[in-house]
């Protein structure tokens, strides 16, 4: 199983999501996977430097754990620790991020990773968190 932290940030109705530059073209959530004895919050300021660059999220939240299939087609599972939270800086794709982009409501879910496409965003949803219906 991949142990990952991700964050939900969301401005003017849209989500902060990101595609990497290979591996996957799918839209995925910043953040990424845990290390060796890290907290949650360590790993999502870690992986949000390395992403995003010169960014903090401010008073990240728990909104829920979801477990999925991974992106790829890789057969492997995937287990999100997502936080809510917004972000003081300019995010800017780095590292192994090739793009960022605001997703909002009416767009095209067929690019979203299966994790957000079947279990995050219908919950979110659901629970009154998003409105981004597709």
């Amino acid at each position: 199983m991949i142990d990952k932290v991700g964050l939900l940030t969301i401005r003017d109705g849209k989500v902060l999501l990101c595609r990497k530059k290979r591996g996957t073209s799918l839209l995925i959530l910043p953040g990424g996977k845990r290390e060796e004895g890290e907290s949650s919050f360590e790993c999502l300021a870690r992986e949000l430097r390395e992403e995003l660059g010169d960014v903090v999220a401010v008073g990240p939240e728990l909104v829920g754990v979801y477990t999925h299939a991974a992106a790829g087609g890789t057969g492997k599972i995937v287990r999100i620790e997502l936080y809510r939270a917004e972000l003081t800086g300019e995010a800017r794709a780095q590292s192994e991020i090739g793009e960022l982009v605001w997703f909002g409501a009416g767009e095209d879910w067929t690019g979203l990773a299966p994790s957000l496409a079947e279990a995050i965003f219908p919950d979110l949803i659901a629970r009154g968190i998003l409105n981004i219906a597709s």
